[in-house]
C-alpha cells in the first residue's frame, strides 16, 4: 500500500490472521435483522472480515466523529487487486487528465448517512460477506469501497434509543413508543446537521474527512443508501427531473441501465418499487449529485422504513414491514449495482475519461474581488475539493457581472481570485460558481440556488475567456504590532473579525467599537471597527496575550496609533466609542425548535465563532433565571405558537424590557407579533376577488409552486449605519427559503426587500414574489431597555452562507 493511505488513514492492527470467515449472524450472535447492531459491533465485524480475508479486504480508519467513533472504509477486491491497490488508484486518476489505461471498475457504497435510516449498515455486513463468498467473481475486475456507516453518532443515537424503548418482543403496532423518536432523532450527526446535504459545503468533520479519501479515488459509481416513509415502496434510479445540465447523456442512460437490472430482481421477488420521481439531480451537495459532478454515476436508493419502522411495523395497508425485509432490498440493489459495474467496466472507464475532457463551458473563468477574509474562506473550501485557483494580474475582465445581473467589467489586481473551468474539476467549478443554474423543472427536492460568489459576498465576473492566473503566494505570518502605542485599531467586516473579537473577550482583553466612522493619522475606519487601548488594558500580560492571539490571524491588519484624537469622526473617549461587553448567551433547544436549525446555531458558536453558549432546553425553560444572560437566541422552528404562551411571552418581554437581547430566527418570529407581542407585524394577505375556473386535481402541486420559494437568492438593501448592518455594504444577497413576510419595522429595518423581488438566482413563484415585496429580512427594535433582533431569513443555513454570518455576530456583539 502506498504512503498516501498510511499518511491519511489509520490501518487497523490485525492480530489474528487467517481465521474462518463468519457470516454476520454467526459473528454477532444474533440473526441479522432481529436486532439493531451498535456501531462498535459493526466495526468489530468488519475487522473480523479483514482478519479472515486479509488478501481480499483492506480495512482503514479515515477519521473520527465528534463523539470519538471511528469512520472506516473497507476495500474489497480480488487478492491480486488488493496487492496492487495503489497502482490501480493511480492509473484510475490518470483518466482525469486524459491518460491512463484503467481496466478496473471502482464502486463506492455509502451506508447510513442518516443515523435512523439504519437498515443500510445492517445490509452492508451481509453485502461484504456475500462478495467474499458467493459473489467473489465480481471482484476480479472491480474494486468495491464500502463505508458501512457515514454517521456513527446518529446511528448509535437511534440504535441505543430503540434498544432502550422497544417492547420485548418488538411491537409492530405503529402507536407503540418504539416507533416514535423524540425531538432529537437519530437522523443527524452530533451537531444536528444533515450529512447528506453537506457534500459540497463540508462544514462537518465527517464530510471533511470522507471527501479527502473520496477525491483520492473518484469512483465510477457511487451509491448512497437511504430510507423513506414506512408506506413507500423502494426507490432506485433513474432519478427525477430536474437533472443539472452538466450531467452527461451517458450518466443518464447508465442510471437507467442500473435501474432495469434492479427491476429484474425486484420483479422476480414481487417487490414494489418506483423510479423517476421525487429525487432529482440538481442541488450539488447530495450523495448522488456531488459524485455526478465528479464523473461518477451517483445514485440514491430509498427503502421504506426509517426510524419509525423499528424491527417491524404494520403499514397503512395492513402489511408488516420487517427489518429483514428492508435488509433484503438494500442487499439486492447493492449487489445488483456491482454486477452492472462488473459487466460494464470498460464502458465506465471510457466514459469517465470523456467526462474529464475539457467540457468547453460557456464561462471559462470566474474572477472574484472583495473581502480578503471571505476570499481566504473560499480558497479553503476549494482546496478541500481539489479545485485549482490562482490570482489575477492588474487589469480589467469583462463578462457577466454578478452584482448587476448584466454584462460588465471588473478591475483586477494581484489580490483577485481566479477559478477556471479548464481543469479536472471544471464541471464542479461550473456547478458551484455559475450565476444561476438552469432549472428544467420547478418541482425540486431542495434549494435551487447556491452560487458561491453570492454566498461569500464577493464581487464577481463570469468570463467567457480564459483569464491568466498566477499561483497564490505564501500565507502571511501575522501582523507586526508596535508595543507602546496608545491604541490598536482593526476592521470589522467578516466572520474572521468576529472570531478575533471572541478570542479577545474570552481572554479578558477589553475592546471598544466605534458607532461612527472616523479617520485617524490619515487612515479611515468604518462603523464597527475594533479599538483596543492601553488605558483599558494596562496589564503587561494582556499585551502578551494579544500578540499570541494575533498569530492565529495572519490576514488581520492592525493599525497602531499614539493618540485618541481623530482627524475626523469621534474621538476615542466619545460616547460613540463604546465598550463591547462579553455577552453571556443562551440558546433555546428542544421542542419548539427545529433540530437542524438549532444545530446550525450550536455549530456556529462551537466550531466557527468559538464562543461559549448555554443550551437551555424547553423542558425546563420556566425554571431558568434569564437575568443571568444577556442574549437569548430562539432558533427557527414550528412549535412556538404553543411554547410561547401568554405567560412565557410576558416573562420574555419583561426580561427584554430589563435590558435583555432576544434574537428571534425564522418561525420563532411568528409568535412575537400581534397585540401581546412586540412591534413586528406579519404581512397581511390581500384578497384576490378575481374569479377563475377551478384547477384540475393533477395540476394542484404545480399551482402551489406559485406561492413557493425553493431556496432562491435575492438582492436586498442594507442600512449599514445600524449596528446590525456593520461591516456590510449597501447591498446583500440573501438565501430565502420560503415566503414568510413581515412589514418593515417602524425603526430598525436593516436588511430589506424593495419592490423588485425577482430572484437573481433560483426559483420563486409569481405569487410568492408579490407577497415579499417591501418586507423585512433582518431588523432590530427597542423594547424598554432591551432589544429584539429579527432574522426572517437564516444567515446560518447549513453553515455555508459565509456572507450572512456577520449579521448574526452583529446581533451578539454590536447591537446595543
Amino acid at each position: 500500500m502506498n504512503r498516501f493511505l498510511f499518511s491519511l488513514l489509520i490501518i487497523f492492527p490485525f492480530v489474528v490472521i487467517g481465521q474462518q470467515l463468519k457470516s454476520p449472524s454467526a459473528f454477532l450472535g444474533y440473526e441479522l435483522g432481529t436486532q439493531f447492531s451498535r456501531h462498535h459491533e459493526v466495526v468489530d465485524y468488519f475487522k473480523h472480515v479483514a482478519q479472515a480475508a486479509p488478501n481480499r479486504v483492506k480495512l482503514v480508519q479515515y477519521g473520527m466523529t465528534n463523539e470519538r467513533r471511528p469512520l472506516i472504509l473497507a476495500y474489497v477486491s480480488s487478492a491480486e487487486n488488493i496487492a496492487n491497490l495503489e497502482s490501480i488508484r493511480q492509473e484510475h486518476l490518470k483518466s482525469t487528465t486524459g491518460e491512463g489505461n484503467q481496466t478496473k471498475a471502482i464502486v463506492w457504497l455509502s451506508y447510513n448517512v442518516h443515523g435512523n435510516e439504519s437498515v443500510s449498515t445492517e445490509a452492508s455486513m451481509k453485502t461484504i460477506y456475500e462478495l467474499l463468498t458467493n459473489k467473489s467473481d465480481y471482484l476480479e475486475n472491480t474494486v468495491v469501497i464500502m463505508d458501512p456507516c457515514i454517521n456513527p453518532d446518529g446511528r448509535d443515537r437511534y440504535s441505543n434509543w430503540y434498544n432502550q424503548y422497544k417492547n420485548t418482543p418488538h411491537q409492530v403496532d405503529p402507536n407503540s413508543k418504539e416507533h416514535h423518536e423524540g425531538w432529537w432523532s437519530g437522523r443527524s450527526n452530533h451537531y444536528m446537521f444533515d450529512l447528506n446535504r453537506d457534500w459540497a459545503w463540508l462544514t462537518q468533520v465527517e464530510s471533511q474527512q470522507r471527501l479527502k479519501v473520496y477525491n483520492q479515488w473518484l469512483p465510477h459509481v457511487h451509491v448512497d443508501f437511504h430510507e423513506q416513509g414506512v408506506d413507500s415502496p423502494y426507490y432506485f434510479a433513474p432519478a427525477a427531473e430536474p437533472y443539472h445540465e452538466v450531467i452527461t447523456s451517458f450518466q443518464r442512460t447508465f442510471q437507467e441501465t442500473i435501474g432495469k437490472n434492479h427491476a429484474k430482481y425486484f420483479d422476480a421477488n414481487g417487490w414494489f418499487y418506483f423510479t423517476k420521481e421525487v429525487f432529482d439531480l440538481f442541488y450539488p451537495s447530495y450523495g448522488d449529485t456531488y459524485p455526478m459532478y465528479n464523473g461518477a454515476i451517483g445514485m440514491t436508493y430509498e427503502q421504506g422504513g426509517s426510524g419509525r419502522a423499528g424491527l417491524g411495523i404494520i403499514t397503512s395497508i395492513g402489511d408488516t414491514l420487517t427489518l429483514k425485509d428492508r435488509i433484503a432490498h438494500h442487499f439486492t440493489t447493492g449487489l445488483s449495482t456491482i454486477e452492472v459495474a462488473v459487466n460494464n467496466a470498460d464502458k465506465l472507464n471510457e466514459e469517465f475519461k470523456k467526462f474529464y475532457k475539457n467540457r468547453n463551458f460557456k464561462y471559462k473563468s470566474y474572477v472574484l474581488n472583495g473581502n480578503e477574509d471571505h476570499i481566504a474562506a473560499l480558497e479553503n473550501l476549494l482546496e478541500k475539493h481539489g479545485i485549482s485557483y490562482g490570482r489575477a494580474n492588474t487589469g480589467t475582465v469583462k463578462g457577466f457581472r454578478y452584482k448587476t445581473g448584466t454584462s460588465g467589467s471588473l478591475k483586477t489586481s494581484d489580490n483577485s481570485l481566479v477559478v477556471s473551468t479548464n481543469q479536472p474539476k471544471g464541471t464542479l467549478v461550473k456547478v458551484l460558481f455559475e450565476p444561476d443554474a438552469k432549472l428544467s423543472d420547478s418541482l425540486t427536492y431542495d434549494i435551487t440556488a447556491w452560487s458561491l460568489p453570492y454566498a461569500y459576498g464577493l464581487d464577481a465576473v463570469a468570463s467567457t475567456a480564459m483569464v491568466p492566473a498566477a499561483d497564490v503566494g505564501s500565507v502571511k505570518s501575522g501582523p507586526a504590532v508596535a508595543k507602546d502605542a496608545y491604541a490598536y485599531i482593526t476592521d470589522w467586516n467578516s466572520l474572521e473579525d468576529a472570531r478575533f473579537l471572541a478570542d479577545l473577550l474570552k481572554k479578558g482583553i477589553r475592546v471598544r467599537t466605534s458607532h461612527h466612522p472616523f479617520t485617524i493619522e490619515g487612515t479611515s475606519f468604518e462603523r464597527g471597527s475594533l479599538i483596543i487601548t492601553k488605558g483599558d488594558n494596562p496589564e503587561e500580560k494582556k499585551w502578551s496575550t494579544l500578540l499570541e492571539i494575533l498569530k492565529n490571524y495572519p490576514h488581520k491588519t492592525i493599525t497602531a496609533t499614539n493618540t485618541g484624537f481623530v482627524d475626523a469622526g469621534k474621538d476615542f473617549g466619545s460616547g460613540y466609542v463604546q465598550m463591547i461587553k462579553p455577552p453571556k448567551i443562551a440558546v433555546l433547544a428542544g421542542e419548539p425548535t427545529s433540530t437542524l436549525r438549532f444545530g446550525e446555531v450550536w455549530h456556529f458558536f462551537e466550531q466557527q465563532l468559538h464562543y461559549p453558549l448555554t443550551v437551555i432546553d424547553a423542558e425546563y425553560f420556566d425554571r431558568v433565571d434569564l437575568d443571568k444572560y444577556d442574549v437569548l437566541v430562539l432558533p427557527d422552528g414550528y412549535g412556538y405558537s404553543s411554547f410561547l404562551n401568554e405567560k412565557r411571552l410576558k416573562n420574555v418581554k419583561s426580561w427584554v424590557a430589563n435590558g435583555g437581547r432576544l434574537v428571534a430566527m425564522g418561525g420563532s418570529i411568528r409568535s412575537l407579533d400581534g397585540e401581546n407581542g412586540f412591534g413586528i407585524e406579519r404581512r397581511k394577505a390581500e384578497n384576490d376577488t378575481t374569479a377563475t375556473d377551478p384547477e384540475p386535481h393533477g395540476n394542484i402541486q404545480r399551482e402551489r409552486m406559485k406561492d413557493a420559494i425553493t431556496g432562491a437568492i435575492f438582492k436586498v438593501k442594507v442600512d449599514n449605519t445600524h449596528p446590525l448592518g456593520y461591516g456590510y455594504g449597501p447591498e446583500y444577497y440573501t438565501l430565502k427559503l420560503g415566503n414568510a413576510a413581515y412589514d418593515y419595522l417602524k425603526n430598525g429595518t436593516v436588511a430589506y426587500l424593495q419592490n423588485k423581488t425577482a430572484p437573481v438566482a433560483g426559483f420563486a413563484g409569481s405569487e410568492a414574489q408579490k407577497k415579499i415585496e417591501r418586507t423585512l429580512i433582518f431588523g432590530s427594535e427597542y423594547h424598554g431597555n432591551g432589544q429584539v433582533v429579527y432574522m426572517v431569513d437564516n444567515p446560518l443555513f447549513r453553515g455555508f452562507w459565509e456572507n450572512g454570518k456577520l449579521f448574526f455576530a452583529n446581533a451578539l456583539f454590536m447591537v446595543d
